[in-house]
């Protein structure tokens, strides 16, 4: 799992990683909730289930090359299915799915399950 992740950002860029895994989670969760109450298209509304289940996991910050690469491929799915049945505005499904896309090339930051698991570890007695 150390291959998928260049560093944990610290600081400043971490700060930022987590304000993006926030955003991008809490607006796959609300389009999935506000879209599985209209009763979209029949093959989106799985795809809105995997979005909110991928949103929640994306702001604790766990698999997040995984989870972000998934998320962005149902979001894009239902962006292009809102384009060729045209059903509505794909515009704010093809943004969620761009910001999942670049937390998987991203990573999630120090602040995550992420760093917490798979992050360098010193070994030796502590003082």
């Amino acid at each position: 799992m150390q291959r998928l992740f260049s560093t944990f950002a610290d600081g400043w860029p971490g700060a930022g990683l987590l304000l993006l895994r926030l955003s991008a989670g809490i607006a796959l969760i609300h389009s999935g909730i506000v879209y599985a109450g209209q009763g979209s298209l029949a093959g989106t509304g799985a795809m809105e289930i995997v979005g909110v289940a991928a949103g929640a996991i994306l702001i604790i910050g766990f698999l997040t090359p995984v989870v972000g690469a998934l998320a962005a491929t149902a979001k894009m799915w239902i962006g292009i299915s809102l384009i060729w049945s045209h059903t509505g505005d794909p515009c704010n499904a093809l943004v969620q799915a761009t910001l999942a896309a670049a937390l998987a090339m991203i990573g999630p930051g120090a602040w995550s399950v992420d760093a917490r698991r798979f992050g360098r570890k010193r070994i030796g007695l502590s003082r």
